[in-house]
């Protein structure tokens, strides 16, 4: 999976890296172009079921963590894009990548974390979420588990859930 996401994964990175987290105007940036896909990503995942599949999911949905740092900011979480319904692969898919984001927000997490500007300090609540539990091993756990008909489908619903944010980073 990871190798069959690498360059969706790269492409997205260089995008998201040109966000300067050290100042308000980035940072607010940043958590505008996360919530444009996050906000319709996760929306998928509840239509398509995922509670079924992670009975977990109240606990690692981001939506209102990422809706009250936008509104600590001043602005507000807005869809700005669209993705596809889901199947059970497309799920698998779509929770690798925000399940992994996870492990990114915590090297992001130190970099707002001295940031001169309390009011960014203040607002992490999207970028600490879930720290100190173990939700990216017990995704990968289920992973294993989980019947999966068609891995390619599951690569490709991966891919769209990159390429979403890379919409939303672009109309940020």
């Amino acid at each position: 999976m990871r190798d069959a996401t690498a360059a969706a994964h790269r492409e997205l990175d260089a995008q998201l890296s040109s966000f300067d987290l050290t100042v308000m105007a980035g940072y607010r940036r940043f958590l505008r172009a996360s919530a444009g896909a996050l906000l319709p990503l996760e929306a998928a995942l509840v239509e398509a079921g995922v509670a079924r599949m992670f009975p977990d999911w109240p606990e690692r949905s981001r939506s209102a963590a990422i809706a009250a740092d936008l509104g600590r900011l001043g602005s507000a979480a807005q869809s700005t894009v669209s993705v596809p319904p889901l199947t059970s692969g497309g799920m698998l898919g779509t929770m690798y990548v925000l399940e992994g984001s996870r492990l990114g927000a915590k090297f992001l997490l130190k970099e707002v974390a001295d940031v001169a500007d309390p009011r960014i300090a203040k607002a992490t609540s999207y970028l600490s979420h879930g720290a100190g539990k173990r939700l990216w091993q017990s995704f990968l756990s289920r992973l294993q588990i989980e019947e999966v008909s068609d891995e390619d489908e599951v690569i490709e619903a991966a891919r769209t859930a990159f390429v979403a944010f890379e919409r939303a980073a672009d109309r940020a």
